[in-house]
């Protein structure tokens, strides 16, 4: 594949339905859209999906290299997600984490503290972050 996007970002253009959109990363393509209920194609998953993905693989990855590291049984971890949006606006994401393996009640607890630390988890709860936007 040629390299269109550096390493580290990713480029989201429009593409077909009125909602269909490429996403590109440095290695890999896939469309992001909007359910049909709401106008769109159906074509991908939506933005809240994926915001949601980014946030379930950086836990099953954290929780699998800190595992690893300190060579624990872990053997599967599932991460189950739901955004809801709440009334006067709030919202919130609800995870379940399911860790498989013969892990003792303390190693579980310990993974459940680094699952809060990974770094999706950090930048989706950083109220420092911002997000510079210019128009081209």
């Amino acid at each position: 594949m040629s390299k269109e996007v550096n390493e580290g970002c990713v480029r989201v253009e429009e593409k077909m339905a009125p909602y269909t959109n490429q996403v590109t990363t440095y290695n890999h393509r896939w469309l992001a859209d909007e359910p049909e209920s709401l106008g769109g194609a159906d074509e991908g998953p939506a933005p809240m999906e994926m915001v949601l993905a980014g946030l379930g693989a950086c836990t099953s990855m954290t929780l699998r290299m800190y595992a690893a590291r300190k060579e624990w049984p872990l053997e599967k971890v599932t991460v189950d997600l739901q955004h809801e949006k709440g009334e006067k606006g709030a919202e919130s994401i609800s995870r379940r984490i399911k860790l498989e393996g013969n892990l003792s009640d303390e190693q579980r607890q310990r993974l459940l503290d680094i699952a809060n630390k990974c770094p999706v988890h950090k930048t989706l709860l950083n109220s420092d972050l911002e997000i510079p936007t210019e128009l081209l």
